[in-house]
């Protein structure tokens, strides 16, 4: 019975290391990029469709629930098997699919949605997930064992 509690608490601190580390990386690279590309990409192609400040109640909920997402559908069952670069690619896949989803559809379905950001958006997406999934799944190597 201890074996299997010991193994449970193991995989509890390995998934919360990685939760937190993924969750880290996604809001530095996102700070990063937005900081940069707001006032290059989004302002000009959506001006009037941005708040003039955001509001960080839903900001914060996504950030949350779609790093829970990744740990759980992309660095979960990545521990048990070797491999960051297939957790890096998985990742961007998840990614690639969760902006697709929200871009794709505000692009087929608002007046105003720039094919730019589109795109734009679906190749970050991918990549700010990929790293972030990788971050998670190194952290939780390194030290959630």
């Amino acid at each position: 019975m201890s074996t299997v509690r010991n193994t449970h608490v193991d995989t509890v601190r390995a998934l919360s290391i990685a939760y937190v580390a993924a969750l880290a990386a996604f809001l530095v690279l996102d700070a990063l990029w937005l900081g940069t590309m707001y006032s290059r990409l989004y302002k000009p192609q959506l001006g009037a469709l941005l708040r003039d400040t955001p509001q960080i109640a839903p900001a914060a909920a996504f950030y949350l629930l779609y790093i829970a997402a990744v740990t759980v559908l992309v660095i979960a069952p990545a521990l048990t098997a070797p491999g960051i670069l297939k957790v890096i690619a998985l990742g961007a896949l998840f990614g690639l699919a969760a902006y697709g989803t929200y871009n794709l559809t505000n692009f087929s379905t608002l007046r105003g949605w720039s094919g730019l950001v589109t795109v734009v958006d679906l190749i970050w997406g991918g990549v700010v997930t990929g790293l972030a999934a990788g971050a998670g799944f190194w952290a939780a190597r390194t030290f959630g064992s």
